[in-house]
């Protein structure tokens, strides 16, 4: 690894910066894993739209569709992919502890930079504070690797800032991907912000928590190569005149994605969020492919209506196409 585990906070609040976007899993029409896809994908992002850093095989790649070979396979992918030129946090969220634990040690050979680790569902919990902070502290005892929490509705509860703050202690927790309200992120940003990097996945709220809390790091969810493209990189610019102080320009530029965002928003059927980005992928001349059951797939009436928004919501494809004028 590129740091001992007692350095792991330090590493990450100097290298975990920037777009991190969470990568969907392509898959071929046998459903077996599309590995010549992933890897087209994964330098697509990282070269052409200049993402730092790749969230893999997390819930947006249906990793509870996958083997555990195939989990260890993505990783040796992503690696290769980002070699030189962006970094990579290994989703190794699953119910059984150890297979996390082996997963991470797996991230840990291959050369992934981080892993993220998913809050456990627990059944037939009044409380929960002191199994969820011996969870994390006995996989972090088990690994040298950066851990980031990851604490959603999903789990039929959300972990408290003041248990993230708890577990923050642990000398490998780095980071957290948090999605919950805002007022309990910002809550937990204030709470911890030497000993933890807080984000949540939402693209509409990145630039405001720049600007008002600081953040660093926007981690992850599929905005930064749905509404991008190698001509049209307006959420990275926005992003770097954010963290450049110029505020006015980066709004401006930030503001004028509306349509992409209302476009992905308003054609998404909400039991089919991966085939919908898949589809849009395809669009955008990325390997989409199907999804995996118990995900199901769009109608063509679904794909014509994706297909019309998407002609029509401004994003830039020609290589000739003009920049956004900010003034």
């Amino acid at each position: 690894m590129k740091y001992r585990r007692k350095e792991a906070k330090d590493y990450a609040r100097e290298n975990m910066r920037g777009i991190w976007a969470a990568a969907m899993t392509p898959f071929n029409p046998d459903l077996s894993l599309d590995e010549n896809g992933y890897l087209h994908n994964m330098r697509h992002w990282v070269i052409d739209l200049k993402i730092d850093g790749l969230f893999v095989s997390g819930k947006q790649g249906e990793f509870s569709s996958m083997s555990f070979a195939e989990r260890q396979r993505s990783f040796e992918l992503a690696v290769e992919a980002t070699k030189g030129c962006a970094s990579t946090i290994m989703s190794c969220s699953d119910q059984n502890i150890e297979t996390v634990v082996e997963l991470a040690k797996y991230a840990e050979a291959v050369g992934g930079d981080y892993v993220v680790i998913h809050a456990p569902v627990l059944y037939f919990f009044e409380a929960q504070d002191q199994t969820v902070y011996e969870y994390y502290r006995y996989i972090s005892e088990q690994i040298d690797i950066g851990i980031a929490m990851w604490s959603h509705p999903d789990s039929g509860y959300l972990m408290s800032p003041e248990l993230c703050t708890r577990i923050a202690e642990l000398p490998n927790i780095v980071a957290i991907k948090y999605s919950v309200p805002r007022q309990m992120y910002a809550r937990l940003t204030h709470l911890a912000r030497d000993r933890l990097i807080v984000s949540t996945a939402s693209e509409a709220e990145w630039l405001d928590n720049i600007v008002e809390l600081g953040w660093q790091v926007y981690l992850c969810s599929t905005p930064p190569y749905l509404m991008q493209t190698k001509t049209d990189l307006r959420m990275r610019e926005y992003t770097d005149l954010a963290m450049r102080g110029d505020v006015k320009r980066a709004r401006i530029v930030r503001n004028s994605l509306d349509p992409v965002r209302a476009a992905l928003k308003e054609t998404r059927p909400p039991e089919k969020p991966q085939a919908h980005q898949k589809y849009w992928q395809e669009l955008l001349g990325q390997v989409g492919g199907p999804t995996r059951r118990p995900q199901i797939q769009l109608t063509d009436a679904e794909k014509a209506a994706t297909r019309a928004a998407f002609e029509n919501c401004g994003l830039r494809r020609g290589i000739d196409a003009p920049r956004i004028s900010v003034v």
